[in-house]
């Protein structure tokens, strides 16, 4: 018996740091903007070094990038993770294709690590 078609989108699970205000408040605007039917699951990474080496993620890059895995277990981080977030959700896929473009990617993804750096050392936890 053939499976039947659906318009649900591949599940995709983000690994995101719970602990960063920011980060939480970045998934929350992000589920609002989405919908209800974008099949992303949202998984904390604090605490889960052991979850996240049995994935092959080392925790610190875990920390300084976001990871997403899709059905097939493929894992993408930093902009190619923020790409594929953005393209379940319409208002976002315009960003989302900007970022990839060649000139504009490695800029963002600079202002991305810098900031992030920059965070985790005012916070104490790099």
């Amino acid at each position: 018996m053939a499976k039947q078609a659906t318009n649900k989108p591949e599940k995709l699970t983000v690994y995101f740091d719970g602990a960063c205000p920011t980060c939480v408040r970045d998934r929350d605007n992000y589920q609002k903007l989405s919908g209800k039917n974008n099949n992303v699951c949202w998984v904390d990474i604090t605490g889960a070094d052991d979850t996240l080496n049995a994935l092959g993620i080392d925790p610190r890059k875990a920390l300084t990038e976001l990871h997403v895995q899709d059905e097939q277990g493929n894992i993408s981080s930093e902009i190619d993770a923020y790409r594929l977030l953005m393209a379940r959700a319409t208002l976002l896929k315009p960003i989302g294709w900007l970022i990839g473009l060649p000139v504009i990617r490695p800029l963002v993804s600079r202002m991305y690590r810098w900031w992030v750096h920059r965070r985790l050392t005012r916070e104490g936890r790099i």
